[in-house]
Order: C-alpha cells, then structure tokens, then sequence
C-alpha cells in the first residue's frame, strides 16, 4: 500500500524534483547568481522554466528568488560591516548590491538604521595573523558544533596538491582563481567558538559571495552534525560516531577541480603529478606564501590546452583524454558538476563523456556534488546508513585507516 511504499505514491518524484531545483537554486543564490543576472537566466542554467523555478522556490522555501538574494546580500553585508574595516563602498558592492544608494536604501529599510550606525557596534576586529598576506580581509564562517577541527584537515591534507593548497596542522591555505578574482584563503579553527576564520586576500573581494559558498561545501559547513551522528548511532554505528563526533565529508571547491582531482592522482594516492600539470598549466598567482604559487587550471584553460598537454607532463593518456573531453563538456554546460545537479545524471555523464568506469564517475560526483548519500560498492549493509552514507563511509574509512597504523607485525 502507499502508506508503506510513499515512494510509489502519485507525483512523489515531481515533489523530489521541485525539492532538488529549490535547492539548487538556493545555493546558486547564495553564490551570488542573481547579482547582475536575472531569475530567467538562472532557470536557464537549471534547466527549468522561469515559472517552474519560482513555484519551487514559494513552494520550498516560501520566498521568491529575487527576495531571497536580497537577503543575502543583506546578511553578508552585516558580517562585513561587523566583522571587517572595510569601507562601507566595497562592502555594498562585495556583498552584491549593483550600487552604493542602493545599498543604503535597502539596508535602512530592512533594518531601520544606516549602514554606519550598525558599524558603530561593532566590537573591536582582531588583526590578521603574523607571517601571512598584508592586504587580507578576516571573515568568520559559522557551524552547528561539534566540528573535529584536526580530523577535517587529515582529510584535506590526503589530496592538497602542491602549489595549490598547503595544509598543515592549523590551517588549510590555498590560491584562489575565480570570477576573473586572483588570491588566496587561508582558514583555520577559532576554538570555543562555532566558527572558523577565513583570511584572504583583499583581491578575491569581488567575488566573495561565491568564494564563501564554496568554502562552504569544501568544509561541509552546512551540516547538521546532530541528525547525521544520532541516525547513524541508531543506524548501528554508534561506537564509530562516538569515537569522532560531527565527523565531516569535504566536498569540493570546485567541480571540475574535484574531476582532475580524482583522474590525476598517482598510484599510490599521492598528488605529484597533479603538481606537475598545475605548475605547467594553472596561472599562476601572486602571495606572500612560498607554498602556494598556482591556481588549479580550470576547464577552458585544459580546453586550450588539450590532451597532448598532459600526456607530455606525465599522464596517462587515456586519462588525458578523459580530463579533456570532460573539460570540453563542461565548457560547453553540457554537464554540471556542482551541488544541486542531479546526482545520478552527474555520475552517469561523466561516465559517458570520459569514458570512465561507474565507480571512478561515482567518486568524481560525490565530490563535486557533495552528495551526502555516496558509499562505495554499497550493498545491503549500508541501506540503514541512508540518506548519510558518505558519512558512515567516511567514520569507517577513518576507522581502518587508525587500525593500520595501530596494527602491530606479527
């Protein structure tokens, strides 16, 4: 009966697909989408009607995208004005707004004060650490608690690509190539505090609504460490959640990072010749920190490239040509490597386009997608785990991995 099989009830997957292009939408708002463009183009990118998208979004969320961004860019000016010195013009326009009078007149009519009288109570702004970029813009990025700091950064470290991103016990750093917006970010833990704290560059300003909604989805910030812990527990994990409470899945700064990420790696898991190719063919970037040198190259500069390119800097060709002809597609928004997409086109695309085996195109999208509900070679045994999987997966992955470095020779 229906009661016991909801997901054969009538328009159960037209309700899933309203529920997965709200939410889609939302995180593209967030990033900023509607800060000079229009709700048509964004139902455009989706691959919606522009009714369609505005239904979804009254029906999910009860709020219209236009207001919605508004909203956003309200919030995130607050922060800057709270958070930061910076004068109150390259906040309005770093937080979206298309004009400075606009900017005023929105903020005083939402919160029936000028931008500078909510400065003026602020408490002080502590100082960018020591050793690090002189022009650099501290923010705070919230969490729901707890957030095993040390655990997240073991994680990143696994793949951090030379040149790139240099992670060590305190902080994950890393160069940034986004929006036409060069610099790097650097973030590490406030402990007592459900925040870490952001420093970048002053350069990467422009496009800090997208660099923060990335930042997002690569520390897995918006999750809700309490559901996921206590189902899991339920789930017949408890002892593994319990030993790293909040245990977090980072998802990807970028999706097609995620893909080269995944198809350059060496094998025995090591990033050198991911190295390799971002010094040969990122851009590189200007920063005070030795490590970081160059952004990771994105699709349309592998386009210009070509396969021939990376054969010549090492790698295989088969997977030179997948890294290509992905890069082609994307170019070409003939695939969507983001969170939103749908996961199983996403996985089944890549797999298709680069001729790559399901498991290899699974591991691409869950990255890239942050998919929470991923666990590899799933079988039976994982189904009490859904909608978290990738979760269980990663509590177990992390579990085996501190039995062999325990492990004793006979």
């Amino acid at each position: 009966c229906l009661r016991c099989r909801p997901e054969l009830a009538p328009g159960r997957a037209v309700v899933d697909a309203v529920s997965r292009v709200a939410r889609a939408a939302a995180g593209r708002i967030a990033a900023g989408a509607l800060n000079g463009g229009t709700v048509s183009e964004l139902a455009t990118e989706l691959g919606v009607s522009e009714r369609h998208l505005r239904r979804a979004m009254e029906r999910e969320m009860g709020v219209a995208p236009a207001e919605l961004a508004q909203t956003q860019r309200l919030l995130l000016a607050k922060r800057l004005l709270t958070d930061t010195t910076l004068p109150v013009t390259q906040i309005a326009f770093a937080s979206g707004f298309q004009s400075l009078r606009r900017f005023h007149a929105v903020f005083q009519e939402r919160y029936r004060m000028p931008p500078g009288a909510l400065r003026a109570q602020r408490p002080r702004v502590a100082a960018p650490p020591p050793g690090e970029a002189t022009d650099t813009v501290r923010l705070r990025l919230p969490y729901r608690p707890p957030l095993p700091w040390l655990a997240l950064l073991e994680r990143l470290a696994e793949d951090a690509c030379p040149g790139a991103e240099v992670v060590d016990r305190a902080r994950y750093g890393r160069t940034v190539l986004l929006d036409g917006c060069r610099g790097v970010v650097f973030v590490r833990n406030a402990p007592g505090s459900p925040y870490l704290m952001v420093d970048l560059t002053v350069s990467l300003l422009p496009a800090l609504m997208s660099l923060l909604a990335r930042l997002h989805h690569l520390f897995d910030l918006d999750a809700e460490p309490g559901v996921v812990d206590a189902h899991l527990t339920r789930a017949g994990l408890g002892a593994t959640v319990r030993h790293v409470p909040g245990l977090r899945v980072p998802g990807a700064f970028d999706g097609f990072e995620a893909a080269m990420r995944e198809l350059l790696r060496d094998e025995d898991g090591g990033m050198a010749t991911a190295a390799r190719v971002v010094e040969a063919l990122g851009e590189r970037i200007e920063s005070d920190t030795p490590e970081l040198t160059h952004a990771w190259p994105d699709a349309p500069r592998i386009v210009r490239a070509g396969a021939s390119a990376l054969t010549a800097l090492g790698v295989p060709e088969a997977r030179s040509r997948a890294i290509a002809d992905l890069a082609r597609a994307l170019a070409r928004g003939a695939v969507r490597l983001e969170p939103g997409a749908d996961f199983g086109e996403a996985a089944a695309a890549v797999a298709s386009i680069a001729q790559l085996d399901a498991p290899l195109a699974e591991a691409i999208a869950t990255r890239a997608l942050h998919w929470p509900d991923a666990f590899p070679g799933a079988g039976r045994e994982a189904e009490p785990w859904r909608p978290w999987r990738s979760y269980a997966a990663a509590h177990l992955a992390r579990e085996a991995g501190a039995a062999r470095r325990h492990r004793t020779p006979a």
